[in-house]
């Protein structure tokens, strides 16, 4: 299994809101048992001088504030799968390897109808994925305990020849079944969780998930520039203090995420976490390096960063992360960027483009104020959006065919250089050829958009076929991708990309995606709501 593991940035879907409030549990005294009698009354018994006992008082029910999607997905998987990340078990299935698939796939061990999958995002070298009954699914690169769940596996021996004693000898034998196979994580894992999941994020090394109380619970590990950085600030301090045991830094089952209440949507970076609440408040916590927790972390502090931090931003109604930058869509429809800004991924152009360019607190992108803005995806050095009309923006790195257009169609004003003379857009510019575009992905260095009606579109770096366009050129402007399948998601991995689309749709059926709701039916048919909320 590689050491070196790819990275990317990704957007998470907000879920449906219902305000109201959230009290903490509380404990109660225990009663006697009903085994010890009780004893006769004396006829002059002298007043207790004790305070009397209360009867146990009831954990006091949350309230739910987010709804959990309920629409069976198909789950279409395409690019490299060496370390399981596909989620094609360990074998060829009807043939076909499991390590390398170059236009989108059907993924057997998905089955809308045995499995179930209502949402999934895809990290580094990792998925999870959310079922209709309550699963969480995970699979791929367990090194960190990103999947939350025991993976040990004692790869068969092989003779000096290569093959193995065990027989049926391939390329994916290597392959760890109990990564590489889509699994739940056992549910006593999580304790006791009070009510439904209904959103799962995935980084690089790590994963949450969101219930419909607003609670967070998490797994895995966070990476800074030198290495493992740790899950919690108390373990991290620990390990720092007697630098002894490693495993200190790893979270390889879940735990409840403290101080965060009335959560209703997470966003994930490569190594960072926004939470944003029912008032409109972001958190953010993980990796500072690049500035992407908008708040200055001294290095021997960095610990500190691990504990989810108030943001100071208006309120806030959406919520986005590429790898090492943030973005939060106000209420009033202004984009605020902050994080590394060497490629002009957060579209704020000062210092823009410099090796060690940062922006270090949330500020408004001024060259979106014209555009209401539906849809944000940050990548690992370029970030898009789309509108509510329909219309795709992109900016930041476009050297690998990211910006998905002509650079010489560009104004001179609209690119810079670096020492390289590899050009970067500064300006948020519309992305031609692209109309009706309702949800929007981005990876390292390639992006998906996907149709009010259905269909999906990808461009960028073409290596390990992460477009699913089976090719592994760079692709220059958006292509169909996966055509005649429906489609109404996407997300990007480190070098693999997953599209989901409703199932259970007859042949002549259409969507209408609407980014946080999709309505389908058959053709000619008045359309229904399928989706709760925005998959993808």
């Amino acid at each position: 299994m590689p050491t070196a593991r790819p990275t990317r940035g990704k957007v998470a879907s907000r879920a449906s809101v219902k305000s109201s409030s959230n009290s903490a549990p509380k404990s109660a005294a225990s009663n006697a048992t009903a085994s010890n009698p009780k004893p006769a009354p004396n006829k002059k018994r002298p007043r207790s001088t004790e305070p009397t006992s209360h009867p146990p008082q009831k954990r006091p029910k949350l309230t739910s504030f987010n709804t959990a999607p309920t629409t069976k997905l198909h789950v279409y998987i395409c690019g490299d799968g060496e370390s399981g990340e596909l989620g094609l078990g360990p074998r060829p299935i009807d043939g076909k390897k499991p390590t390398s698939v170059k236009r989108p796939r059907l993924n057997p061990l998905l089955s809308a109808s045995a499995v179930g999958v209502v949402q999934i995002a895809a990290g580094g070298m990792h998925c999870v994925a959310l079922t209709h009954d309550q699963q969480i699914l995970t699979w791929g690169v367990n090194d960190d305990g990103a999947l939350g769940r025991d993976t040990t596996w004692e790869a068969p021996t092989r003779d000096i020849d290569g093959g193995s004693d065990e027989g049926d000898s391939d390329d994916e034998g290597d392959l760890s079944p109990n990564e590489s196979t889509p699994t739940a994580i056992p549910r006593d894992s999580f304790g006791e969780v009070s009510g439904l999941f209904v959103q799962v994020v995935a980084l690089d090394s790590a994963s949450f998930a969101l219930t419909d109380k607003g609670l967070v619970y998490g797994w895995g590990t966070f990476r800074a520039n030198d290495g493992i950085l740790g899950f919690s600030t108390a373990a991290t301090r620990e390990y720092e203090r007697t630098r002894r045991n490693k495993e200190l830094l790893l979270q390889r089952t879940p735990v409840p995420i403290p101080h965060l209440t009335k959560i209703v949507s997470l966003a994930a970076g490569n190594n960072h976490v926004l939470a944003l609440d029912t008032s409109g408040h972001v958190f953010a916590w993980g990796t500072a390096e690049q500035s992407q927790l908008a708040r200055r972390v001294p290095e021997r502090h960095r610990a500190a960063a691990l504990t989810p931090s108030h943001v100071t931003l208006p309120p806030i109604k959406h919520i986005a992360a590429g790898a090492y930058h943030s973005f939060a869509l106000a209420e009033d429809g202004a984009l605020y960027a902050w994080g590394a800004n060497n490629f002009g991924q957060t579209g704020v152009p000062s210092s823009a483009g410099d090796s060690n360019a940062v922006v270090a607190l949330p500020t408004i992108v001024e060259a979106l104020r014209g555009y209401t803005i539906r849809d944000i995806a940050g990548g690992e050095h370029h970030s898009l959006a789309c509108t509510q009309v329909g219309q795709v923006l992109i900016w930041g790195r476009c050297d690998d065919s990211q910006a998905g257009m002509e650079l010489a169609s560009l104004p001179g004003d609209s690119l810079i250089f670096d020492e390289r003379g590899f050009p970067r857009i500064l300006a948020p510019t519309l992305v031609p050829g692209l109309s009706g575009v309702a949800v929007v992905a981005a990876g390292i260095d390639h992006s998906f958009a996907v149709t009010w009606h259905g269909a999906a579109y990808a461009w960028g770096f073409g290596a390990n076929y992460r477009t699913g366009l089976g090719t592994d050129e760079a692709v220059g402007t958006p292509t169909v991708v996966g055509e005649g399948k429906i489609v109404s998601g996407a997300e990007c991995g480190g070098q693999f990309g997953v599209l989901v689309g409703p199932a259970g749709l007859g042949k002549g059926s259409h969507i209408m995606n609407y980014g946080d709701a999709v309505m389908a039916g058959p053709a000619g048919m008045e359309k229904y709501k399928l989706l709760a909320s925005r998959v993808g």
